[in-house]
């Protein structure tokens, strides 16, 4: 079944739940497996609650939450021109090179792995916008998205993480703030992720969206996927412009 098809509910399986999990991947968030459980039924159950403000939700994906699930998406714009690689000579998503192969004298783990993705990771960029959504109070700009092969020899680096499974954002701060307030709100805003979004510090948990810990980012927020098992990282799950992260459909019931 198409996502927008039918009403999506608990025991349902098919390719309109996997869709329905990657754009609420931001509330509280579960795996693209296209089995509604009980982490799917929480994930609608907090987008009714918090974005809907539904006093009752009921976590079925009926017509207005999949009508709203579109109004959230126009709402929070994602800017895929601070997305694109800006090596000069990829094209903006790599070339597709390195799959299957990881950096010299490290582990077969996806933290190493030297693949160029082509193009970012949906269910982060639907995660993107929840951050914008629970975090009004501040304005966010793009600074990293995709940074191929090419652009790691440029400027020296040997990290895998932004070749399409990872993106930094950087919190606009006011006139008179300092580099301490900057932390601070930084620090606040992963808590935020941490608590409402089912975000880890770090990269221990398997199938889990992670924030880089503040000793490493102290003055940008850094979110990535790399912690998710190799089928939830497959091709058709990355996106290179607006259009293929929204993927609109009609909805029929």
């Amino acid at each position: 079944m198409q996502y927008g098809e039918r009403v999506i509910e608990r025991r349902h399986q098919g390719p309109d739940v996997e869709e329905l999990q990657l754009r609420l991947a931001g509330f509280r968030g579960t795996v693209p497996d296209g089995d509604f459980g009980a982490g799917t039924e929480l994930q609608v159950t907090k987008f009714q609650q918090d974005y809907m403000k539904m006093a009752q939700p009921t976590g079925v994906a009926d017509r207005a939450t999949l009508e709203a699930i579109d109004a959230f998406a126009e709402q929070y714009p994602i800017n895929f021109q601070a997305l694109r690689c800006t090596c000069g000579q990829c094209g903006g998503w790599g070339q597709g090179r390195f799959k299957g192969q990881y950096r010299a004298g490290q582990p077969k783990d996806e933290a190493f792995h030297r693949y160029e993705y082509p193009g970012i990771h949906r269910m982060l960029l639907w995660a993107v916008r929840a951050v914008f959504f629970y975090a009004p109070q501040h304005k966010f700009v793009i600074t990293c998205g995709y940074r191929c092969a090419i652009h790691n020899q440029q400027k020296g680096r040997t990290s895998t993480n932004h070749h399409g499974k990872a993106i930094d954002l950087d919190v606009v701060m006011h006139p008179g703030h300092d580099k301490r307030d900057d932390m601070r709100c930084c620090n606040d805003v992963r808590g935020v992720l941490v608590e409402r979004c089912h975000a880890q510090i770090g990269w221990t948990a398997r199938n889990r969206k992670a924030l880089e810990p503040a000793d490493i980012a102290p003055t940008w927020i850094h979110y990535d996927v790399r912690c998710y098992e190799p089928k939830y990282l497959e091709n058709r799950f990355f996106c290179q412009d607006l259009a293929g992260l929204n993927a609109r459909r009609e909805i029929r019931v």
